[in-house]
């Protein structure tokens, strides 16, 4: 399985701040939490303007402004996630759909719901979701989560 697909997502630290969430230096206090992909509780945003619209995020854990911060990022079918990078490397599973990734320099990569992948900082990648019913991807990102256009 080769490596995948995008991130984005910045301006999404309002969310992170409306679901009382805390950050890393905090570690020790917080509390456990659980999210299922089709939670009606999650408050979804749209991606950064550099995806074309129908892309939409949610903060699960942390401040995408600083590094350790989940998201889920959900898209519909037949959608098209244009090349970019992110600064983080990215941490993934696929949980609803199917998705194809593809990163500068290696073949492209269908992902199934429940496959995990990894994406290098900085590798521009592209992405689709190619399966009947929209895609939800959740990503880990090591740094400040963003998003920049282009790369492949």
């Amino acid at each position: 399985m080769q490596y995948r697909p995008f991130g984005i997502f910045m301006a999404i630290a309002v969310t992170a701040a409306a679901c009382g969430e805390k950050g890393a230096a905090d570690a020790e206090h917080e509390s456990a939490l659980a999210f299922a992909v089709a939670d009606a509780g999650l408050s979804w945003g749209p991606c950064p303007q550099i995806f074309p619209e129908g892309c939409e995020i949610t903060v699960l854990r942390g401040d995408p402004a600083k590094p350790d911060a989940d998201i889920y990022l959900r898209i519909p079918s037949g959608y098209e996630i244009p090349s970019h990078w992110h600064t983080s490397a990215e941490r993934m599973i696929l949980a609803a759909g199917e998705l194809s990734v593809t990163y500068k320099g290696q073949s492209e990569t269908i992902l199934r719901a429940g496959d995990y992948a990894y994406g290098p900082a900085k590798l521009p990648h592209k992405a689709a979701c190619i399966g009947a019913g929209p895609c939800t991807l959740f990503i880990a990102f090591d740094s400040p989560v963003d998003a920049h256009a282009g790369g492949l």
